[in-house]
């Protein structure tokens, strides 16, 4: 079954000052860390520290972007997941996770 969250960036995240000025774009570490959090929740378990399989930047996510993201998980553990840029939409990230360190 796939499940979708929304995230949203404040227009002054603070990761984006130095990350590059004149043209910020966020950080790929936080927009993980965010999406991995966005799954934990959805799935109804608490932070931890998962395994990231695989993760593909395509797109910037700039502050004040909105990403959809949308998941599925298969029984052998692993969620690949894919993350869209609103307005207009667009892939900005895709990858997969195991969240077998997650805590239910």
């Amino acid at each position: 079954m796939s499940r979708s969250s929304t995230l949203g960036f404040a227009p002054d995240h603070p990761t984006a000052a130095g990350h590059f000025p004149g043209n910020s774009i966020l950080p790929g570490a936080l927009l993980l860390d965010e999406v991995v959090l966005a799954i934990a929740a959805g799935e109804g378990r608490t932070a931890g520290v998962p395994t990231v399989r695989s993760a593909k930047f395509l797109h910037p996510v700039r502050p004040g972007d909105r990403l959809a993201v949308r998941w599925e998980s298969d029984p052998a553990g692993e969620t690949r997941f894919e993350c869209f840029l609103l307005d207009p939409e667009r892939l900005a990230l895709s990858g997969a996770v195991r969240l077998d360190t997650l805590a239910p």
